[in-house]
């Protein structure tokens, strides 16, 4: 085969592989798991909040470093008339000296501490902020799902509506009917229409914004989302409290700024004490007549007087403020995960009962309703307004059980992120795909 050729087959293999998995993935519909990973790989939230975590752990290394030591380069004693004349006056010097700031004992080892404390909680918030991105991708995966659902029952019923206009004009034309139950099967079709067109929209609003979280142009196709069973969730209140306990970064950055404000109260209270600078002088002089020109060294303490005791009162006074907030606002989340985790099991509770009552009762009695309606009316048994209210009690039934299912998978995300984990659950027997 010619190098051209050969090119060329192999091109067309790729491009046909490509497609191919396309196609597949299309047949499979779109993984939740897989849309939640990308979005965690590239959402732009999650890497700045990443970049600034790196950001304030690159400050604990400064805090703790000691400040640069300053060179001191001077002519001492010089004589004016005669600047640099060295010979002059035995006093003379030309000095170089060094001089260190050095903060007193346990300082730097709680700046550092300070530092890392602070670094530590927003580490955790980068954990919040992906949770939080879990559960907005699962919420507009089941929005969608929900969504696809209704656009299915709403063509379903259109071209139910469609049998009712053929069946009433028939009955029309023999003089078994009347022209009004035509006009009202053709009003109740075009409100279906107008529904379609609302939840086609919606669809896209929903798709664009599934797609801001995956970080790709708000046009990117989205598939359809599977059916999915109940997840049948086993823990009881007090276990999931205790996983929430254990897991929720969000309680750990607020213990993290609660050890934060602890080291900087006890930094402030080291305010009291004095920072010392030592220095050392090399004094170099020139010999001349009547001097030796020895040289002298000058070695020196010095430190600061602490006596501006309100500033360091209202110091103590603010870490004190910065724990009792931190450990308030720690309080406060653990109420509201308290209280969560009892409403939204409660939710799920309810909405996998309405499922399994729509599934396994309600519906299938409103089909029957609906066959029935039907057959009664083309033998003159029932008017058109029964019918069409059948129709309409099936379609309602219909969109509260997928409205079940959906809102049970949200709530589900809901519980993840409010305990901190995903969870493992069993399936319910009762559902089915």
């Amino acid at each position: 085969m010619k190098p051209r050729s050969l090119i060329i087959t192999m091109i067309f293999l790729v491009i046909t592989g490509i497609t191919t998995s396309f196609a597949e993935e299309a047949r499979q519909g779109e993984d939740l798991t897989k849309l939640v990973d990308t979005a965690l790989s590239v959402n732009p939230e999650i890497k700045a909040s990443d970049a600034r975590w790196q950001m304030f752990k690159n400050r604990i290394a400064q805090a703790k470093s000691f400040e640069d030591p300053m060179l001191m380069l001077k002519i001492q004693n010089g004589i004016v008339s005669d600047p640099f004349n060295f010979r002059k006056d035995p006093m003379t010097q030309k000095v170089i000296g060094i001089s260190q700031q050095i903060p007193f004992w346990g300082k730097r080892d709680l700046k550092g501490e300070v530092a890392a404390k602070e670094a530590e909680s927003y580490k955790w918030q980068v954990e919040e902020r992906k949770l939080e991105l879990r559960r907005m991708v699962a919420e507009a995966y089941y929005q969608i799902y929900f969504t696809d659902r209704s656009l299915e029952i709403v063509d379903r019923n259109i071209k139910i509506l469609d049998d009712f206009i053929t069946l009433a004009e028939t009955k029309y034309s023999v003089g078994q009917g009347v022209q009004q139950d035509v006009f009202k099967a053709q009003v109740e079709r075009s409100k279906m229409l107008d529904m379609r067109i609302s939840l086609e929209q919606q669809r896209k609003s929903l798709q664009a914004n599934l797609n801001a979280l995956l970080y790709r142009p708000a046009e990117t196709p989205v598939g359809a989302i599977p059916d999915f069973e109940i997840k049948q969730l086993t823990l009881s209140a007090e276990e999931l409290r205790g996983i929430a306990s254990d897991n929720r970064p969000l309680l750990k950055s607020l213990n993290a700024l609660i050890e934060k404000g602890r080291a900087g109260h006890r930094l402030a209270e080291k305010e009291y004490y004095p920072d010392f600078n030592v220095s050392l002088e090399y004094m170099q002089r020139d010999q001349f007549e009547g001097s030796n020109g020895d040289d002298m060294y000058s070695l020196g303490v010095t430190f600061n007087l602490p006596v501006q005791r309100a500033r360091r009162q209202a110091m103590v006074a603010e870490s004190s403020s910065e724990i009792n907030m931190a450990t308030e606002e720690l309080n406060s989340l653990r109420n509201g995960i308290n209280s969560g985790i009892a409403d939204l099991l409660a939710q799920l509770e309810r909405r996998k009962r309405l499922a399994e009552l729509y599934k396994t009762g309600i519906i299938p009695q409103a089909e029957q309703s609906l066959e029935s309606a039907t057959i009664g009316y083309r033998v003159n048994k029932v008017d058109f307004l029964t019918l069409l209210d059948s129709r309409v009690t099936l379609f309602n039934y219909e969109r509260e059980y997928y409205d079940s299912l959906a809102d049970y998978g949200m709530k589900l995300a809901q519980l993840e992120a409010l305990v901190g984990k995903k969870l493992e659950y069993t399936r319910d027997d009762n559902e089915t795909e």
